[in-house]
Formats: C-alpha cells, structure tokens, sequence
C-alpha cells in the first residue's frame, strides 16, 4: 500500500508538472519571435563576450550590457534600416505599376518579340502566351497589392513591432548575463543524464550558429552583390530586388539565379547585350561561388546539411512559422539529424560489447570445429 501512495503521488506530481509547463509555454505563446531571436542573439555572441570582454568577467551587468550594444550596432540596426528601405522601395514601385508607369505587359511584349521560338514551344505544350502575360501581371499587382496591405500592418501594429522589439533587447540581456546559469540550471532539471544532456547543449548551440551564420550571412552577402550590380546596370529597385535574391539564396535548389538569370535573359532579349552577359558572367562567376566560398568556413563540414534537407525544412519552417522560419526550419532539421545520430553513436556504444563477445564466440567455435577436423 505504502508502494502504491508513493507511485500514485508521484504520477499526480509529474502530471501537474506536465500540465503547469505547457501552460506556461502556452502564455509565452504570443511571444515566441522575441524569445526565439533573442536566444540566438546570445547563442551567436555569447563567445565574442567570453572572448572579448574577459576583463569584465567579475562584472556580468557590465559585460552582458556592451554585447548587447554590439548586437545593435552589428545586426539590429543595420536590419531596421534595410526593412524600411525595402519596404519604401517595394511601395514605390506597386505605386508605379498601379498607375501605368511602369507597365509590365510591356515588357512581357518585348520578351515575346525576341523570343519568337519560345511561343511557339510554349503553344505546342498546350500552354498560351497570352494568358501567361495576363497571369504575370496579375501576379505583379497582387504582389504589390500584399506588399501595401503589409506596410499598413506593419505601420498599424507599430505598437507591437516596439513591443516585441524592446522585449528582445531584453531578454537577449538576460540571457547574455545568465546564460550558463540558465543552462546548468536546465542539466539539473532534465532528466536524460547530465552527460548527454551536455552533449546536447552543446550540439544545439553550435547548429543554431552554424544555421544562422551560414544561412543567414551567406544569403546577405549574395543578396548584396546582387543588389550592387543591379544598381550598377540600372535596374529599378535594386535594393528590393537585393532583398528578394537574399530569400532565394536560402532555397539551395533554387538560388538568387531565380532572380538575376530572368533579368539577365530579358537583357539579352531586347538588345541589352553588354548588360545581360556583365549580369550573367557576375552572377554565375561572383554571386554561384559565394555559397562554396563562405559556407564551409562558416558552418563547417559537420553540420552541414543536404541540400534537398534544406529546401525542406526551410520552406516548411516558413509555413509553419511565418519569416522567423526560414531560421527555425533548418535549425529543427539540424537538431534531428544531430538527435539521431547522438542515438545511434550511443546505441553502437552500447551494442559493440555484445558484438566483441559474439566475435569472441564465433572464433572458439571456429577453432573448436577445426580441432575437431
């Protein structure tokens, strides 16, 4: 009786520990951007801190406050002025496109007139070019259409965007200050072994770097070239179009050749020719090798992840999770793959003594048979 007081307890103990945890995650709910980036925030520079700023190890409020002024200076507000920038950029031209300006048809026109054996390759796979410009520039309005509803959220929802903002300014304090408290403190309280749950921290630490300098500062870089020489050539919105090719470039099937390389065929196509081949010689000699170049040193060889993995996780990410998925998705992939393998390496472990033995019993039989013999 005694036995079953005391396991009937415990269960009610660890039921309510269950219930009251996911309750608390629930009311955190609302703000899981602000948590999720300020955790990344402080994952990514927690070791410049430790590095940099040893001297000041003995005063936590002092060292963790000088991070934080350099995730300002480094990341925030650098991100702040490109947002509005773009978003400036991508209003002006739906404003364009709106009023005639900028007539898209027209230029579908000229693609058509020089490409006079693409119709009729299309035509003879069922497919009318007519209806295809139609669709594009329905595409094209209502692209600009979803761009102006989204500064008008943005603009009406200022009060939450300052919100979220604040709140992950500091937390990212916190957890700069408190950050190997906190994870001492979590070893304690999971219970899967403080060994492997070492192991863990540490593997979640360094895929959530690798992710998001290697996703995330590839994609700038390649998103910036292309912005430059769009701007160079005299393409309109190349900022904007900057920002488009550093989103493609997370798609690794895809690429930021989604979007120099229709560009670039539509120079070609009316007559632009030292302007498409400068486009296409920098976009697949400068712009395609960034990826090869930039990602290995930042990521490294171990965490990489399959290409066809990425593309995945990153557009499932973004459909689960909005615009902080592109981050998530590949970190969640990342942390999978990591995961298993901590299984299996421990399963191997595990099993390689009985494999030694059996080995071992195998050879005595061996030799039994052929004394035997």
């Amino acid at each position: 009786m005694p036995d079953f007081q005391k396991n009937l307890e415990t269960r009610s103990f660890l039921a309510l520990l269950l219930l009251v945890s996911v309750a608390f995650l629930w009311i955190l709910k609302p703000f899981f951007g602000p948590v999720f980036w300020a955790c990344a925030l402080a994952i990514i520079f927690y070791p410049a801190q430790t590095k940099l700023l040893k001297s000041l190890q003995h005063r936590p409020n002092t060292q963790a406050l000088i991070t934080l002024m350099m995730c300002l200076i480094i990341v925030i507000i650098p991100v702040i002025f490109l947002v509005s920038s773009v978003v400036a950029q991508a209003a002006d031209l739906y404003q364009r496109i709106e009023s005639g300006e900028l007539n898209v048809g027209k230029y579908i026109e000229q693609f058509q007139t020089s490409f006079p054996v693409l119709q009729q390759t299309l035509e003879r796979f069922g497919v009318n070019f007519d209806d295809l410009k139609k669709q594009t520039m329905n595409f094209a309005m209502n692209s600009g259409k979803f761009i102006a509803q989204y500064t008008f959220n943005i603009g009406s929802n200022a009060f939450k965007f300052v919100l979220d903002f604040c709140l992950m300014l500091y937390l990212t304090f916190f957890f700069l200050r408190d950050g190997s408290w906190l994870k001492e403190l979590m070893i304690r309280a999971l219970p899967m072994g403080d060994t492997r749950e070492r192991l863990l921290f540490a593997k979640f630490a360094e895929v959530t770097r690798a992710t998001v300098k290697g996703n995330l500062v590839v994609a700038m870089v390649q998103g910036a070239l292309g912005g430059i020489i769009f701007w160079i050539l005299g393409i309109p919105a190349a900022l904007l179009w900057a920002v488009v090719m550093a989103f493609a470039s997370l798609l690794p099937a895809v690429g930021a050749a989604i979007i120099w390389g229709p560009v670039a065929i539509y120079l070609l196509a009316t007559g632009s020719y030292v302007q498409g081949l400068v486009l296409v010689a920098f976009g697949g000699g400068v712009i395609g090798l960034v990826d090869n170049l930039l990602r290995p040193i930042l990521v490294g060889r171990d965490t990489k992840l399959p290409d066809y993995l990425v593309l995945l996780s990153t557009l499932g990410g973004m459909a689960l999770f909005g615009i902080n998925g592109f981050v998530i998705g590949p970190l969640i992939a990342a942390l999978f793959i990591a995961f298993w393998g901590i299984f299996m390496r421990e399963i191997n472990v595990q099993d390689e003594p009985q494999a030694q033995s059996e080995a071992l019993e195998d050879r005595d039989n061996n030799e039994q048979a052929a004394a035997n013999e």
